[in-house]
């Protein structure tokens, strides 16, 4: 088996493509060890000493490292680790918790119906080839404020502020007059 390598614009991140399928139907993000309980893939990960996250998306992994370990001396393990468990052939993947999510009515439901369709189809191909993923978490429709959620190589990254504030903030203002700013969740 061979697993490419990309850089994500996140120095402490880097994209693992294996070639296959990873979580097609919905993307996984893993913040810490204690997050891996329902993933193989993940509780492997982890026990490679300097990584702190995993996120799986549709056929790759995020894996992103502590900044005081270097790439060149976890790489291999992570490598192994990744391969080790796709070819055990055992599920990489248990039941994923469902979170409740808020349920908007009238015009709120509308808007949050548009913001969702424009992060779905515009926002989140772009951060996926960068090993990452946005995801919407809830809208203030009082003050106008629309919160994301940055996972994979987006949480932490350098450029993530930027990429929230200038690109995705404008885009939404723009297609979402009703959209005043921005805010990662954390």
């Amino acid at each position: 088996m061979f697993i490419q390598t990309e850089d994500t614009p996140n120095p402490h991140t880097l994209k693992f493509l294996p070639g296959q399928e990873i979580a097609p139907d919905e993307p996984r993000d893993f913040p810490t060890p204690e997050h891996a309980d329902t993933s193989l893939l993940a509780r492997e990960l982890f026990r490679v000493e300097g990584v702190t996250r995993v996120f799986a998306g549709a056929d790759y992994v995020s894996v992103t490292k502590d900044p005081s370990v270097d790439w060149i001396h976890i790489k291999p393990a992570v490598l192994g680790a990744i391969m080790d468990v796709i070819q055990s052939e055992k599920p990489l993947f248990g039941s994923a918790e469902t979170a409740g999510h808020t349920e908007y009515t009238g015009e709120a439901a509308g808007i949050v119906k548009e913001i969702k369709e424009i992060i779905d189809t515009r926002v989140r191909p772009a951060v996926a080839q960068d090993g990452g993923d946005i995801t919407f978490h809830d809208y203030d429709a009082d003050n106008g404020i629309v919160r994301l959620t940055m996972r994979g190589a987006c949480a932490g990254c350098p450029s993530s502020t930027a990429t929230l504030k200038q690109g995705i903030e404008n885009l939404l203002k723009h297609y979402v007059p009703e959209v005043k700013s921005v805010e990662a969740v954390v």
